[in-house]
């Protein structure tokens, strides 16, 4: 690859590749927590709480980014925060994705009243307070982990179904889809065969948007204090905990705050790039 190719790589793809390298830290602090974490996220150390980064008076440097009202180390939290965030975000993507992209198939594959029906769910959810329902339902079913995901995707399965509706509608009338209902193909090997390959690009696209909505959807609801319970840590329930301390201790909510930031800015950049790389229209 000569060094032209390699600077129209970088300058073609940078965007994706800054959102790309940020969500990749983020997965291998998750992953590897407990080998990179300097504390047990859980460890109280009374005689160490409220210590500032290291980077000012008073700091240690055996706690890095400073610790909580309780002595516990802030970045071994928001390492082991990162397991919380990403988790609920990949898994609220994949159940958001799978019920979204069927209901916008169906609605734009067979129109007619399966479309009137379907979109008629899609405005009634678009037409509900998201946080009111999901405080709601948490508080009612528990906030366990499997419910948080299944509530975080409630906010994000509408984002695929009318962005697929609308591409399916567009397939459904090509020569090709044409001919196979001409022949007698049936109709889950239509769907199957020719619909779903050509609109994988736009669910990616909005897969990649629908993780940094998740991620910071779970933050929100771990700050009001109804996320994943337990004790695992989140950077919303970070947050939480920090706000009654922002005036002598700004880095409990600082750096949780700049870790979900970062990660949701790095979700919104994979997605420009998707897009930018996708769509012919915007292709550089």
């Amino acid at each position: 690859m000569t060094q032209v190719s390699v600077s129209t790589f970088l300058r073609r793809n940078v965007i994706g590749l800054i959102g790309l390298t940020i969500l990749s830290v983020a997965a291998a602090l998750a992953l590897f927590a407990p080998w990179i974490a300097p504390h047990p996220p859980s460890q109280v150390n009374l005689t160490a709480r409220l210590l500032p980064p290291f980077w000012v008076e008073g700091g240690q440097i055996s706690y890095p980014l400073g610790t909580d009202n309780v002595g516990r180390d802030v970045l071994s939290r928001i390492i082991y925060g990162a397991q919380v965030s990403l988790s609920v975000g990949g898994g609220a993507v994949v159940i958001g994705a799978f019920v979204g992209s069927l209901i916008g198939i169906l609605a734009g594959y067979f129109g007619g009243w399966v479309d009137a029906v379907l979109s008629f769910v899609i405005n009634v959810q678009l037409s509900f307070p998201f946080t009111l329902l999901a405080i709601f339902l948490l508080a009612t079913f528990g906030g366990g982990f499997l419910s948080v995901v299944i509530v975080v995707a409630l906010a994000t399965w509408v984002n695929y179904a009318r962005v697929v509706r609308g591409q399916v509608m567009s397939v459904t009338h090509q020569d090709y889809v044409e001919a196979a209902r001409s022949v007698g193909v049936p109709v889950a090997q239509i769907l199957w065969r020719y619909i779903l390959p050509n609109i994988l690009s736009p669910i990616i696209v909005v897969a990649s948007f629908s993780m940094a909505q998740a991620i910071l959807t779970e933050a929100a609801l771990s700050f009001l204090g109804v996320g994943v319970s337990g004790t695992r840590p989140s950077w919303g329930m970070m947050l939480n905990d920090g706000r009654t301390y922002l005036q002598n201790a700004w880095w409990m909510t600082a750096m949780p705050g700049i870790a979900t930031a970062l990660t949701v800015l790095a979700g919104n950049l994979c997605g420009d790039w998707l897009q930018d790389r996708t769509d012919p229209r915007l292709r550089r």
